[in-house]
């Protein structure tokens, strides 16, 4: 097998509107989703068996190699092949850690769905279906959705994607307080009880003015910088409205990158990017 690498774009929640949590404990959510052009790397060589190293500005932040989500796909990845009858063999993964970590822009996730995509290359599957993105949701919610990698609608729980054919792209840039926030934290401090209903779903994919994120009010009492980060962004010329994604604690102004690159704390993560 000759080594490959792929990208693995940062998600981006352009609205993340939660609509009640559900009886079995989990969330209904409505959320735009798009991907920017800045990510982290995954590397794929031959190896006598699986491993995983790392590096990068964040390699220190991640979890060991036993609990990486990386480690998670693996299995996943070879049942799939093996039900298929196809040998999914061992593989030394290297990932280029870019994006900081638990940061809202779904890095963890989208390392996961690289690496299941880059398994299943190395086992002679290309194509995606259904029990692909069955098996990437089970590794996490928001797995399908960057397995599918391109501006859609996510619904449900994140088992519900629905392409946006007309999307065009946006210039952004994303700015993270290097404050990791927990997104079970997050949830646990929205306080919705099982069966509870929240709020609206989107009512206007495409305007702006009718997106919001329902987990902003809940991060900002765990990590307060995030309120921090979004009254700088507001205070920038022509900036109309800021926005948080995911979960936080990274926020994001859809301004040009000049613009937003002054003011901003010296100590920030921050990236000028296209999400498509």
């Amino acid at each position: 097998m000759t080594p490959f690498s792929l990208f693995s774009p940062a998600k981006v929640n352009l609205a993340l509107h939660v609509l009640g949590r559900r009886a079995d404990g989990y969330h209904d959510l409505d959320s735009i989703v798009a991907f920017a052009d800045v990510g982290d790397r995954l590397t794929f060589a031959p190896a006598g068996a699986f491993s995983i190293t790392a590096d990068g500005p964040f390699a220190s932040a991640l979890p060991a190699a036993e609990d990486n989500i990386i480690t998670r796909a693996w299995p996943a990845a070879s049942a799939i092949a093996a039900r298929r009858g196809l040998e999914l063999p061992p593989a030394a993964v290297h990932l280029t850690k870019n994006l900081p970590v638990a940061s809202g822009i779904g890095g963890g996730s989208a390392n996961a769905a690289a690496a299941l995509r880059g398994f299943l290359r190395m086992a002679g599957i290309e194509t995606l279906d259904q029990e692909i993105m069955a098996a990437a949701l089970k590794l996490g919610a928001d797995v399908p959705v960057c397995l599918f990698g391109k501006a859609c609608r996510m619904q449900g729980i994140g088992d519900c994607i629905t392409p946006l054919e007309d999307f065009q792209p946006l210039r952004a840039v994303l700015v993270n307080p290097l404050v990791a926030v927990s997104t079970p934290a997050v949830f646990r401090e929205l306080g919705l009880e099982k069966g509870e209903n929240f709020n609206a779903p989107i009512t206007d994919q495409s305007d702006p003015s009718c997106w919001r994120n329902d987990l902003a009010e809940p991060a900002i009492a765990l990590a307060p910088v995030i309120g921090e980060v979004l009254a700088v962004l507001k205070s920038l010329p022509g900036v109309a409205k800021v926005f948080m994604s995911g979960s936080g604690a990274t926020c994001f102004v859809l301004t040009d990158a000049a613009v937003a690159a002054t003011g901003l704390n010296a100590d920030w993560w921050f990236a000028a990017t296209t999400l498509s």
